[in-house]
């Protein structure tokens, strides 16, 4: 193998990195906005008006293909003409901004199931003290079992963030030159697919192991009160 391809054209895998690091970041950040309350909703209200439709979209995005979501979104948005009179078909013409919907409603649904099942575990004397002491219900899940469930679901979440990462990677099919798309090209120019799929799965690795290692201090500081140390 010659890795000298890679290291004269490392300047595109590093516009890669950096292309795949936004897209983790806020797709991770958004599918968190819309998860706390979908999360909520499933649990706090028992009106099927409200909740059929949250379970709906979380059973979609959880039971289909992200690639099949992504060329939905991609390719499907442009069939209605009625989007495209819109100031939205600004954004759905844009590749990127078709990854970062896609990737945000993906990990919106998993993580919001991810917050339900820890909300739904609340400790029931948690809810009794806050209840005592006088709590009403949204002072409540604010300060009282969000926190707790916060913590309770950090190492499932950390997962999702991970598979979100390796995620990413279906963003190249939609010409997006992330790292994965770098390969691509690398490959394409050089017919190198073995140096160039081997750069792109060391970038891969040291972003996982760096998200292990800071996911592992956060635990660490977040669940302290389960340890038991000396």
């Amino acid at each position: 193998m010659n890795f000298s391809v890679i290291f004269e054209n490392i300047d595109i895998y590093l516009e890669g990195l950096w292309v795949t690091l936004e897209l983790v970041s806020l797709s991770l950040l958004f599918g968190f906005l819309l998860a706390v309350p979908l999360a909520v909703i499933l649990t706090a209200s028992k009106n099927p008006v409200i909740t059929l439709p949250v379970r709906a979209f979380i059973y979609f995005f959880r039971g289909t293909p992200l690639l099949i979501q992504m060329f939905l979104v991609y390719y499907g948005m442009g069939q209605f003409d009625a989007l495209k009179e819109t100031f939205l078909w600004d954004y759905f013409k844009e590749a990127h901004f078709c990854a970062l919907f896609t990737f945000a409603l993906n990990t919106g649904a998993y993580t919001a199931e991810i917050f339900r099942g820890a909300i739904a575990n609340t400790p029931s004397g948690e809810i009794e003290a806050a209840k005592a002491a006088g709590m009403s219900k949204p002072l409540m899940f604010r300060r009282i079992i969000l926190p707790s469930a916060f913590r309770r679901a950090l190492p499932a979440y950390g997962n999702e963030m991970i598979f979100m990462l390796h995620g990413t990677a279906l963003a190249s099919v939609i010409t997006i030159v992330d790292i994965t798309g770098a390969a691509r090209i690398i490959n394409s120019r050089f017919y190198s697919p073995y140096e160039a799929f081997i750069t792109a799965a060391a970038f891969y690795m040291a972003i996982t192991f760096t998200l292990v290692w800071i996911l592992k201090k956060v635990e660490y500081r977040c669940l302290a009160h389960l340890r038991r140390d000396g």
